[in-house]
């Protein structure tokens, strides 16, 4: 390993909690598309605010039709070695938790219970009804729209929507909370794949960094917290975290 990789497995060693927080660049090495970079999908197509899925049938219908377009992306996205080395530092009992901003469920396939995924940003591998919460799986709720266009609803009345969250919808109370407990509890802070731009969720590598912890950011592109963190790893996540953590 270079210098870079033993500063971060020295961080790592000496470290009583760890807390790591991922975004979307550990899985666009999967294969799944970035939002918000140059390129990404917001730069193609606006995003659909919450108070217009709820208000218009005509949001709630391109919302879907947007969902079911990726599905086959997302049904062939496998955990990388990005992931199976966080894995690892979670089975292990080197980190206590992931705070993810991601939505696709990888941390979960990649062996990480749930209880140890902290998903603020929800989850689209399923869906939820608004009302009674009443859970939906995703490949059921696409054949009945192919095949007649209705808009997902729930037999209690209420819209069936992804378990995301929308822009315009409000932040999962309980997984904020427990982000910023795990925060507040941890030592060593581990950014990975994040832009750090995405407020509340961006307040978390900032609260771990007041709090006295060491921070470390994973990200090949710059970010507004590397001159406040202790460690900048400007590299492919896989190639640096599994050589750290000896993940293949």
């Amino acid at each position: 390993m270079d210098q870079e990789l033993r500063q971060l497995a020295g961080l790592i060693d000496a470290a009583e909690r760890i807390v790591l927080f991922t975004g979307a660049g550990i899985s666009t090495e999967s294969g799944i598309p970035d939002f918000r970079s140059p390129g990404g999908i917001w730069t193609k197509q606006t995003p659909i605010d919450f108070a217009d899925f709820m208000g218009s049938d005509e949001a709630r219908r391109e919302t879907w039709r947007r969902r079911f377009a990726m599905q086959t992306v997302l049904r062939q996205a496998a955990p990388n070695r990005g992931h199976r080395a966080v894995a690892e530092l979670i089975r292990g009992g080197r980190a206590a938790a992931v705070i993810t901003q991601n939505i696709d469920g990888l941390h979960q396939d990649s062996g990480i219970p749930d209880d140890k995924v902290i998903e603020l940003h929800g989850n689209t591998t399923y869906a939820h009804c608004l009302d009674c919460g009443t859970r939906y799986e995703i490949e059921a709720l696409r054949v009945d729209f192919e095949s007649d266009r209705i808009v997902p609803h729930c037999a209690c009345g209420g819209w069936v929507k992804m378990a995301t969250i929308s822009f315009g919808q409000s932040m999962p109370i309980e997984a904020m909370r427990r982000a910023e407990d795990e925060t507040l509890r941890a030592d060593l802070f581990i950014a990975i794949g994040s832009s750090l731009v995405v407020y509340p969720a961006a307040g978390f590598p900032e609260l771990a960094k007041r709090n006295r912890s060491a921070l470390v950011i994973v990200n090949l592109q710059p970010t507004g917290l590397d001159d406040v963190a202790d460690l900048v790893l400007k590299r492919p996540i896989g190639d640096a975290l599994g050589a750290v953590v000896g993940v293949d």
